[in-house]
């Protein structure tokens, strides 16, 4: 069904192409500074850097596709876990990272 420019291509609107805002909260109000590492920014512990808020905790809004993403707060340099994660996986190191789904 593929026609010109892809007008009816199968994957045109997919959700896998399709990305949505998600809110990260961080409880950490002795905190110097807060990242998001996660699969979607290959682990970077300081390209998500999170805004302290008025209440000491922290926040940051990423946009992340259709599925299942691992992600990490990094805490002065420390990675803590999330404790209101929807579930904890494991990374390719065997270490246990938060999860969350996007849908």
């Amino acid at each position: 069904m593929e026609t010109l420019n892809g007008f009816f291509s199968r994957d045109r609107y997919s959700a896998r192409k399709m990305s949505k805002p998600v809110n990260f909260i961080c409880r950490a109000p002795d905190a110097q500074a807060v990242f998001l590492a996660g699969d979607f920014n290959h682990w970077d512990g300081s390209s998500h850097p999170m805004a302290r808020q008025a209440d000491g905790a922290w926040m940051i809004q990423v946009a992340l596709c259709h599925g299942h993403h691992q992600y990490q707060f990094v805490v002065d340099g420390r990675g803590e876990l999330d404790p209101k994660a929807q579930g904890i996986a494991r990374n390719a190191h065997g270490e246990k990272t938060s999860l969350i789904s996007v849908s």
